[in-house]
């Protein structure tokens, strides 16, 4: 039997990259998971085509995570198809990169309100449906621990989520409700390959730094979400995973 038969998913940001991944992920091992977007319905409906191509369940559900109505009503959605929820994938984020200087008001709230905020929200709405043995994944970033240069909101945003997934796994840990973050180094989406990331300087200096040599792909991401989401991981809750090929 599949790790994952008969548990209800949600993946926030699923329509491409490492949240297209895990979904496809959680969905071969047998959970029904719903495909979260906020703007790319023919990305997400490609993730439940390919879902269902292989024999899974799926069905694709807008909501801007960052907006409390459209975080709750995405919850509900997924327990008015599927009648339960099991898993919650936090894994909407975006980033940008700038030097202090150049920080504006528009573009920490944008980072903030989909990478902190949209993370509490949808939290807020999951658990009141996740019982014992249910699982939250947020997807951090190894730059909460590096820290690299011009990176101060989007390091910030993930030093925050880092602080709440140790924060929510004490506040829910009595209720039986795992919380873990995956923190990836470099990986080659479509988001990183679209804003110049794969192939500069920047991914070359950061594989330099890869004791395995490689930039991470969303199946690498994906394996430890399963993981995380299934029984194997009874055992760990506020679990930060540095998942970068060994890049510190």
């Amino acid at each position: 039997m599949n790790k994952l038969t008969g548990k209800v998913a949600v993946v926030t940001g699923a329509s491409k990259g490492i949240g297209a991944g895990i979904a496809k992920a959680l969905a071969a091992e047998g959970a029904a998971v719903v495909v979260n977007y906020a703007s790319s319905k023919s990305g997400a409906d490609a993730v439940v085509a390919a879902i269902t191509a292989a024999g899974g369940k799926a069905v694709a559900v807008r909501g801007d995570v960052s907006k409390l109505t459209e975080a709750h009503g995405l919850i509900e959605a997924a327990v008015k198809v599927y009648g339960r929820l099991d898993i919650l994938v936090n894994n909407s984020g975006v980033y940008g990169f700038a030097p202090i200087e150049a920080v504006t008001e528009e573009e920490f709230h944008r980072q903030y309100n989909v990478n902190v905020l949209g993370l509490l929200l949808a939290t807020q709405a999951a658990v009141k449906h996740l019982g014992e043995g249910g699982s939250i994944i947020n997807i951090s970033s190894v730059v909460s621990r590096i820290t690299p240069p011009a990176s101060a909101v989007y390091s910030g945003t993930k030093g925050a989520v880092d602080a709440i997934t140790g924060s929510l796994s004490k506040e829910l840990g009595a209720r039986k409700i795992r919380v873990n973050a995956i923190n990836p180094g470099i990986v080659q989406t479509e988001g990183t390959v679209g804003a110049g990331i794969i192939g500069s300087d920047f991914e070359k200096a950061a594989i330099a730094q890869t004791p395995l040599g490689r930039a991470g792909q969303p199946d690498d991401i994906a394996a430890i979400a399963v993981f995380l989401a299934s029984d194997d991981s009874r055992w760990l809750t506020g679990e930060k995973i540095i998942a970068s090929g060994g890049m510190r």
